[in-house]
């Protein structure tokens, strides 16, 4: 376990921040620095050597090629060769700027050797350049170039000053055919396995558009070895539809089991709450005609105090009555899904309001029973009615419970 931990490779932030900057933020200086220098462009049209060495580009072009050693060991030609918008290491090498980028591609001369310095340097790779559009290929001596290659990690920087170059110079084109290539070599075929870290930090990266770079990273997830450490791009895509798989039924069934559960249970209270409205509304109805003859025979103080506070609380059970008939006819008409929460507490204020009145009623006895000497006939007479109703309304209670 611990020599997988050690071996798993990590993502460089380095190489992050500079690449992105790259495809992002170019220039990262003022164009006015060397507006009027262009020594890049003057080395190309073989008017000024490069320094230190002092060496033309046509004395490059035409004796270091094939000259493996030197171009090996020396480390200032490059980036003369292949000029950026960013310092290198020589420091006698000026950045480019957008004024000589445009200068450059407009000088056919320039452009030539440009497209030379580049063949030579993937002959110096072991690949060639087979047509214009930037396929290559291996070249003849490639296994020995190779297995170089493989071995000298220093040029794995020059690849990519190579591949940003052709960037800034007008062939942005020529980096994908080059950077699957080497994909293809260190992944499928293994000649350069070493080179795989490099490929995926930067090679891939220094290429602008997004839909080339996710080509390559598919590419290279479907032939990385051991396929769990690859860490360029997303999981695979089985992973991540089974993660889904595994999470979308959990919701879907949760909650309609939760909507279901709420709705099948008020069903029955939802009728007896329907009874107990209209037996409340008998009850209602007997009281007011109960009150109505109280308020007209009743002369003593007290007695209309009571009343006026009964009357206050009939007033607050009416309109709880009236507003649990009306929710009953929308509910009706509505979703049982709206319905459910509802008809518990209906049934809840209702039963509330019967026992309310039950103990009004019973109380408005006994002050009828107590100033009967001042009562006629009629009122004796809605009395035993009203008992009558009482008796009702216990009925209507137990059947509600």
């Amino acid at each position: 376990d611990g020599t997988e931990l050690t071996a798993k490779p990590k993502r460089s932030f380095y190489a992050a921040r500079d690449l992105y900057k790259y495809r992002h933020q170019y220039p990262n200086f003022k164009d006015l620095r060397y507006q009027n220098d262009l020594c890049n462009l003057r080395f190309y049209k073989n008017k000024i050597p490069f320094k230190p060495d002092g060496v033309y580009i046509e004395e490059v072009l035409n004796k270091w090629k094939g000259d493996y050693e030197k171009l090996e060991h020396n480390h200032t030609y490059i980036q003369w060769l292949f000029p950026l918008r960013e310092q290198g290491l020589n420091f006698y090498a000026k950045e480019l700027t957008t004024y000589e980028i445009e200068e450059f591609k407009k000088t056919k001369e320039a452009i030539r050797r440009f497209l030379l310095a580049y063949k030579m340097m993937l002959e110096f790779f072991g690949i060639k350049l087979i047509d214009k559009t930037g396929n290559v290929a291996r070249a003849a001596n490639w296994q020995e170039r190779f297995q170089h290659l493989n071995e000298s990690q220093h040029n794995y920087l020059r690849i990519t000053r190579i591949l940003k170059s052709l960037g800034e110079l007008g062939y942005e084109s020529f980096k994908s055919p080059l950077v699957k290539f080497i994909l293809h070599e260190a992944l499928v075929e293994d000649t350069i396995p070493n080179i795989k870290q490099s490929a995926l930090e930067y090679f891939v990266y220094t290429i602008r558009d997004r839909r080339e770079r996710r080509k390559l990273l598919r590419f290279a997830q479907q032939h990385y070895t051991p396929s769990e450490h690859f860490i360029w791009g997303p999981p695979r895509k089985q992973k991540s539809e089974g993660s889904k798989t595994n999470k979308k039924p959990a919701s879907p069934i949760s909650i309609p089991n939760s909507h279901v559960s709420k709705h099948k249970k008020p069903k029955e209270p939802k009728n007896t709450s329907a009874s107990g409205s209209s037996a409340g509304k008998t009850t209602e109805e007997k009281k007011v005609e109960l009150t109505k003859n109280v308020e007209e025979n009743s002369q003593d103080e007290q007695e209309m105090n009571c009343d006026a506070v009964r009357q206050n609380s009939e007033k607050n059970s009416d309109t709880d009555t009236s507003q649990l008939s009306k929710s009953e006819e929308i509910h009706d008409a509505s979703d049982r899904k709206e319905d459910a929460p509802h008809s518990k507490k209906d049934n809840e204020n209702l039963n509330n309001d019967s026992g309310s009145h039950l103990g009004t009623i019973e109380k408005d006895l006994c002050n009828t029973e107590n100033s009967s000497n001042n009562t006629s006939a009629d009122l004796q007479d809605n009395l035993d009615k009203d008992t009558l109703s009482g008796g009702t309304t216990t009925k209507n209670k137990d059947e509600l419970k």
